[in-house]
């Protein structure tokens, strides 16, 4: 190969370590956040229960069994604003049912509090604050658009987006800057 080649590819090499340098400077702090959260998210039902807890057994796994969907809600906002605190929202997230454990799990929307309801009597099983869900919205940005009131998640899109793209930059830069000198070697181009 001649040596405008060489200069060329070794100019590339260079534009890469700069892109791949100024990337990571300027995104650390997230990556830092994103590696930390994944971690803990991906140990989450490994936790003994301090993430996020285990899923507690109701007395009846069949749903004719089950009480009213809309009166387990009453009940669990009740053991909510009495057993936790009556100044919470009682604005549900999700409802989750696990029939096959005959409970019903209840999120909250302004908050980390969810509770475990017996499907068929309505018993408050367990009292939970979802660590789990905080550490998600940190993961994925959402927590900024719920701190700015944002009703669309316009930050996370945000945020995802430029994550993905700086993760993509760094994968194909971070390949070049392993496999550009060892192509270099190989072609005698780099002593």
């Amino acid at each position: 190969m001649g040596k405008s080649k060489r200069q060329k590819q070794a100019k590339w090499l260079r534009r890469f370590r700069k892109i791949h340098r100024a990337t990571g400077a300027a995104l650390f702090v997230f990556f830092f956040f994103i590696s930390i959260s994944g971690l803990l998210l991906g140990w989450k039902k490994h936790s003994g229960g301090l993430i996020l807890s285990k899923s507690y057994q109701g007395i009846s796994t069949n749903l004719a069994d089950w009480l009213p969907l809309d009166s387990l809600q009453h009940m669990a906002n009740s053991y909510l604003l009495t057993q936790v605190s009556p100044d919470l929202s009682t604005k549900i997230d999700r409802i989750d049912i696990r029939k096959d454990k005959g409970m019903v799990k209840f999120t909250y929307t302004d908050h980390i509090w969810g509770l475990q309801l017996d499907g068929s009597t309505g018993k408050l099983l367990h009292t939970e604050r979802r660590y789990s869900d905080l550490i998600e919205r940190i993961h994925d940005g959402s927590i900024i658009d719920i701190y700015i009131g944002t009703n669309n998640n316009q930050f996370k899109v945000f945020y995802t987006t430029v994550m993905g793209i700086a993760l993509l930059l760094f994968t194909i830069t971070g390949f070049w800057l392993w496999y550009g000198p060892k192509r270099m070697r190989r072609s005698g181009q780099l002593t």
